[in-house]
């Protein structure tokens, strides 16, 4: 869960252009980062890409911070809770 909350992170700031050590695992995209809906779009987009996934449009309404995008891509990789640890 470490290395895909890291990889989330270093995502998640090269596409807002923020420093990842402000980024928390609750962080809000919105909230606290400062995201529009033109950057969530884009981080969605950056998130299929860079862990080889597909997110709908249904479940990326969803995925409002940090903790909801690490979330969705453990069950997208079918990564267990025993692998989590």
């Amino acid at each position: 869960m470490k290395e895909i909350f890291e990889q989330v992170k270093t995502t998640v700031a090269e596409q807002l252009s923020i420093d990842e050590n402000i980024i928390a695992n609750e962080s809000s995209f919105i909230d606290d980062l400062g995201a529009d809906s033109l950057d969530i779009a884009e981080l969605i987009i950056a998130l299929e890409e860079a862990f080889d996934i597909k997110i709908s449009d249904e479940e990326a309404l969803k995925i409002v911070n940090v903790k909801n995008a690490v979330d969705y891509i453990m069950k997208a990789k079918n990564i267990s809770d025993e692998e989590k640890k």
